[in-house]
């Protein structure tokens, strides 16, 4: 018996390591190749695409048009089947990959059809961008199809893989829409509801302004008088649901004029807050190529691949980096079925098997249609029209100071973003850039079909712009930026509570000088300042209950006042805030659940009004409870009973680093656990969270970290997290990501070069 046993078992090992054996030959069947020799159609004169140790793509050519067909042949070879997934994410077209399991998101995302605004926006745009397209396009498809096998996720799939056209370039930018603007999108419906079913003054108590603001002329917007609603007269506790917390798509980013440097040159600093997977989004790309002009131009940067842009970077003269404005870009148009014409148009999603599943789209002349409560509502959006997006930041590139990259800005059609320059001279400046209507009143809740304003087919001419301020000193973290007065022309479009931009400006004002070092430790920067406040109220309650409470408040009073990845005390503080907000809110989201609505949308705006519940303490929002206390003790003992179920019985297991670690996979390992070994990044313990400059949750966080001074890149940091190939056997595919994971100052210029193919015209 024991023979027979350990021959069955020799024999699995045996298959098992064959099986592994022809996984991993099918798969480096797959990888590009490096090294070589190549000839294209699509260029004009020789160039050279090399690599470095991290496999950051290093590009020279003649000319910009040249250099972009490099770029995608780069982006073909190393991310093809990532930017398949983006532009099919923004045509709602995934099903024709994934089956029925994805029809109700196609469904949801073939609502905008940007498939044919992509097409129709192409044919607009001027000729040497629809040039740079068709060559990028055809680099993509090259590089691609240059290793003969189709990539790992294809055969995995069963599926072919379809070829790059120039218009799948703007999908991907509005897939980025999706990604930074989607929660605007949601924030209005969800107050459109809360109006409908709980009243005015619920949406004034949920949306009133908080202490948390920092715009950069320290203005502060005020609400004086802000009345409590009697809660038991429009909504019943009935359920305790969680109220799910979205991620703020976003980022960090500041900068110093070069009164505040040794070099004399400003510096910038930013680090963009996405989902993370593997790939990452970014990739590391410098451009080297001549202008019409003959004019030399050498670029680094991270590039989205899919695009033939340099997203964030320097090009020695200039240094940008970006964050989401969050201005008012969407309003719901509620249509007067009497008046308003609507329409059908079918749209159909196609399925692996050559089947089709067709479905009727509504729409009308302000945009497609839902249907809200009983009412029928049209989205008028920034991103449904034609100026939404265009290839005018390639034009950053060539910008030779603040100034120039300011006049450059005005034609860069991406969603708006709060741009920080700076430049070798020592000046820098801040500027929203992107598309933004014009009409002139945004709106919370939803607009009337009669006062829909026309001004929706413009673009937004008057920015405003700060530079060079009295203090040396520029920041944006999403909340508002602009002047208290601004904001009446600008609108919320679902601005952070302001806690990150707060701590950062007070560390900047906390300053005089400052080198890259400095830079990166406030990009690191986890004091837990926004929590305070809540320790000291936990704190409070459990010290008259001492007894029951010892080991929790040695925990307390050991919590190291920041997100350390051993410090069990900020786990308690964070989930009882986290449970005391859940709890509170419940008559509301459960009224708001019944209409398959939430408050996640808008949970980031209910501070304020939680602690002006908790300071006034009123009965009529105490549910089922006795007094006040007795609804705190309940939410933090909630919230122990979750970190139990989770983490385990242990309190010292509730480390902070562990309950939030992150953990960077791979869309396939999320579905097929098996695969984790080999498409994900390794585990991290947690070190952030969000209301501070270091943003970071399980999958989520500051998807690169960049800081330059123009003229002194030799000292410039880009830390990506993850690595430049989507192959999990390429040398690349996870280099880069442990000095992320360690915040090491990763380099921003190339290495030494390792790998180099030449590419020459084909005539």
């Amino acid at each position: 018996m024991l023979t027979w046993l350990r021959r069955t078992v020799a024999t699995l090992v045996l298959l098992a390591l064959a099986g592994s054996a022809v996984v991993y030959g099918i798969l480096s069947l797959s990888l590009p190749a490096l090294d070589g020799q190549g000839q294209s159609t699509a260029i004009g004169a020789p160039l050279t695409l090399e690599r470095d140790a991290l496999g950051q793509s290093v590009i020279t050519a003649q000319n910009r048009e040249d250099a972009a067909y490099a770029l995608g042949f780069a982006h073909g070879q190393d991310r093809f089947f990532q930017m398949d997934l983006l532009r099919r994410n923004a045509a709602g077209e995934l099903s024709e990959l994934f089956g029925e399991a994805a029809i109700e998101l196609d469904k949801r995302l073939r609502f905008h059809q940007f498939r044919v605004r992509s097409q129709t926006i192409l044919q607009q745009l001027p000729k040497s961008d629809q040039t740079l397209l068709a060559r990028y396009a055809q680099g993509v498809n090259e590089g691609q199809a240059q290793s003969g096998m189709k990539g790992f996720e294809y055969l995995l799939l069963g599926a072919e893989a379809r070829p790059w056209k120039a218009e799948d370039s703007l999908l991907v930018i509005f897939s980025m829409y999706l990604d930074l603007q989607e929660s605007t999108l949601k924030r209005d419906e969800a107050l459109i509801l809360v109006e409908s079913l709980l009243g005015q003054k619920m949406v004034d108590f949920i949306i009133q302004p908080s202490n948390y603001q920092a715009a950069l002329d320290g203005s502060e917007v005020h609400q004086d008088g802000v009345i409590i609603p009697k809660i038991s007269d429009i909504a019943h506790f009935d359920v305790w649901y969680q109220i799910k917390e979205l991620p703020l798509y976003g980022s960090n980013n500041w900068a110093v004029t070069g009164n505040h440097t040794d070099t004399g040159a400003a510096m910038v600093s930013d680090d963009m807050h996405l989902g993370l997977n593997t790939p990452a989004i970014w990739y590391r790309a410098q451009l080297n190529y001549n202008t019409a002009a003959g004019i030399p131009v050498q670029v680094s940067g991270v590039t989205l691949p899919g695009a033939p842009a340099i997203v964030v970077g320097s090009n020695n003269h200039i240094a940008w980096g970006f964050t989401n404005g969050y201005l008012d870009t969407a309003d719901w148009i509620k249509l007067n079925p009497d008046v308003d014409k609507t329409w059908q148009v079918t749209e159909v999603l196609r399925l692996p098997d050559g089947k089709r599943q067709e479905f009727a789209l509504t729409l009308s002349d302000y945009g497609p249609v839902k249907q809200i409560q009983d009412g029928a509502y049209a989205l008028s959006w920034v991103a449904h029209r034609d100026y939404a997006v265009n290839l005018g930041l390639t034009g950053l590139e060539q910008a030779v100071s603040v100034d120039d990259a300011l006049r450059r800005a005005e034609h860069i059609a991406i969603p708006v973003q709060n741009l920080v320059v700076v430049d070798a001279s020592g000046n820098a400046a801040w500027r929203p850039t992107g598309a933004v209507p014009a009409r002139q009143s945004p709106s919370d809740l939803a607009v009337a079909s009669q006062d829909y304003s026309m001004d929706w087919q413009s673009n937004e001419v008057h920015r405003p712009v700060v530079k060079n301020p009295a203090d040396g000193k520029i920041w944006t973290a999403n909340s508002r930026v602009v002047s208290a007065q601004q904001h009446q022309r600008f609108g919320d479009g679902g601005y952070a509570l302001g806690a990150r931009a707060q701590q950062i400006r007070d560390r900047l004002m906390a300053q005089s000088q400052f080198n890259e070092a400095d830079f990166m430790r406030l990009q690191l920067d986890n004091e837990a300042r926004f929590l305070m406040p809540w320790h000291q109220l936990l704190s409070e309650l459990l010290e008259s209950r001492k007894a029951r409470y010892s080991r929790d408040l040695a925990y307390l009073a050991d919590w190291q006042a920041c997100a350390c990845p051993d410090s069990v005390g900020y786990t308690l503080v964070r989930r009882f805030r986290d449970q005391t907000i859940d709890l509170l809110f419940a008559p509301v989201e459960n009224t708001l659940q019944q209409a398959d609505g939430s408050l996640s949308p808008l949970k980031r705006y209910l501070e304020p009004a939680v602690w002006q519940l908790v300071s006034q303490q009123p009965s009529q929002w105490l549910q089922n409870y006795s007094d006040w206390d007795a609804l705190l003790l309940a939410a933090y003992e909630a919230a122990k009973v979750q970190l139990r179920e989770s983490e385990g019985s242990e309190m010292a297991a509730w480390q902070w680093g562990r309950v939030n670690q992150l953990e960077v996979k791979h869309p396939f390992s999320r579905q097929i656990p098996l695969l984790s070994g080999l498409l994900d990044m390794p585990v991290v313990p947690g070190f952030g969270d969000s209301y501070m400059p270091a943003v970071q949750k399980p999958a989520f966080g500051a998807s690169q970290r960049f800081i330059a001074q123009p003229g002194h890149l030799d000292k410039a940091i880009m830390s990506v997290a993850g690595g430049q190939s989507g192959h999990p056997l390429s040398p690349f595919y996870r280099a880069g990501f442990n000095g992320y994971a360690r915040g090491e100052a990763v380099p921003l210029l190339p290495g030494k070069i390792s790998h180099r193919i030449t590419f020459t015209p084909m005539n």
